[in-house]
């Protein structure tokens, strides 16, 4: 009981009021839950915990200010359908965006132009036409393109507007910095600016790894355009999210308390000093979830007693009314000495992610052997991991175990050397895909 005083007052001091039973219309919507609210008593055991954070409906009207830049490979490999289905995309967003907004494109080659300066969107037929002009030639600067992007956004750079970078590439980066770990650090350099980049891979020829560290380290989606064709649906997808922005700066604290202790965070990278957990999303999407998936010990505690398990507070941006709020939770366990009843009060919607998390770990396990060279490996790792999600998924009755399952069979199918160009491309973007909580 003194851990559960105490972290009210702390919470309610630093962060503000607990979680209300009605969440206001214009809230996110908060629902920390773990896996196994009923636990067994005395042993000493693991718990998870997900902190669900749910962006709420955003009326049109509402819809936050835009400041993105578009930048877009136009070497010597984006020549003929790729460059023109580029341009095709680049109109979409055009037309997306609203004349209060603000759009520039950049291209890159040896070396990145400014196609458009950051300008507001008021003479879209002049955007087209500039966008119409693009020509292939030349090698790929990537790094080079997404800098200038940045400054790009920079210019009008405000916390009250939604900032965003959507780089298309089709090609390895070979001018400049070149590394997934370059890229990935200058990504984690634009969240710190509350800019966010999102990674469009078109064709086979691109770098995956590369792609998918400079989205992560930026809290961008991230998407594998197999055919030239597909890049309109994944702009009309991105710019969906764009314009549903509904909170930005979400920072996750949970702290521990009462012997608990803080063991790893699945799926997400977070910052672990002693009893806290500190997770940064840099933008929650409207009416679509994103969560923090936590595995914490928990000590031995005599059965038919209540255990402080964490406390959990959330704080953000609400880009409907341009002010931070705050909302805090207290996380408790009951214990038993019955099997039986933990069983029957486990939650099926936090045992899901744990699951999913998991799988996607060893999906990740079996790409490394696999580019390894040990085919065989791999391919029994991803069978196993198939077979494991099979049976979860009748228990929990879970179609989305059921899609990972169907997955990773399809991943053990395409591992030979002709078809791995395309299926590790298509491996790191399920990845990408279940461990952010992407909605394409």
């Amino acid at each position: 009981m003194r851990y559960f005083i105490f972290l009210t007052i702390v919470f309610t001091t630093i962060f503000g009021n607990a979680m209300p039973e009605t969440v206001l219309a214009d809230q996110i919507q908060v629902n920390a839950a773990l896996a196994k609210p009923v636990m067994l008593a005395d042993q000493k055991q693991t718990a998870y915990l997900r902190v669900g954070l749910t962006g709420f409906r955003l009326k049109k009207e509402k819809v936050a200010p835009v400041n993105v830049a578009l930048v877009i490979d136009k070497s010597g490999s984006m020549q003929g359908e790729k460059l023109r289905s580029a341009k095709d995309a680049a109109i979409i967003a055009v037309e997306r965006v609203r004349q209060d907004d603000i759009i520039a494109v950049v291209t890159y080659n040896h070396s990145a132009d400014v196609l458009l300066p950051a300008t507001r969107a008021i003479d879209k037929e002049r955007l087209k036409t500039a966008i119409n002009r693009l020509r292939a030639g030349g090698q790929t600067a990537l790094y080079d393109g997404v800098e200038k992007g940045a400054q790009e956004v920079g210019k009008f750079l405000d916390r009250n507007r939604v900032n965003r970078i959507v780089l298309v590439s089709d090609g390895l980066a070979n001018v400049g910095p070149s590394t997934p770990a370059e890229l990935g650090a200058f990504g984690a350099s634009l969240s710190k600016e509350n800019v966010v980049v999102t990674t469009i891979g078109l064709g086979l020829g691109y770098n995956e790894d590369l792609m998918t560290q400079l989205a992560e380290k930026s809290d961008g989606n991230h998407a594998f355009a197999e055919n030239a064709k597909d890049l309109a649906s994944f702009f009309n997808y991105e710019f969906g999210d764009i314009l549903s922005v509904v909170a930005q700066e979400v920072n996750i604290t949970i702290i521990g308390v009462d012997g608990t202790r803080p063991i790893r965070v699945l799926g997400r990278e977070a910052k672990i000093e002693g009893q806290q957990i500190s997770v940064k999303l840099n933008q929650l999407y409207s009416e679509q979830e994103k969560y923090v998936l936590v595995e914490i010990e928990v000590p031995a505690t005599k059965a038919n007693q209540e255990r402080t398990i964490a406390g959990v507070a959330v704080v953000y941006r609400n880009m409907g009314t341009n002010t931070s709020e705050r909302m805090s939770s207290i996380i408790a366990a009951n214990f038993t000495d019955s099997p039986q009843l933990v069983e029957e009060k486990i939650n099926a919607t936090v045992m899901t992610a744990v699951i999913e998390q998991l799988a996607v770990k060893q999906n990740q396990q079996a790409l490394k052997l696999r580019d390894e060279g040990k085919v065989k490996e791999a391919r029994k790792l991803l069978l196993d991991n198939a077979t494991q999600l099979a049976e979860e998924a009748a228990k929990y009755e879970s179609k989305s175990l059921e899609k990972l399952k169907d997955i990773n069979i399809d991943d053990a199918n395409n591992l030979d050397e002709d078809k791995w160009a395309k299926q590790r491309k298509s491996m790191r973007r399920q990845q990408y895909k279940f461990q952010n909580q992407q909605s394409f």
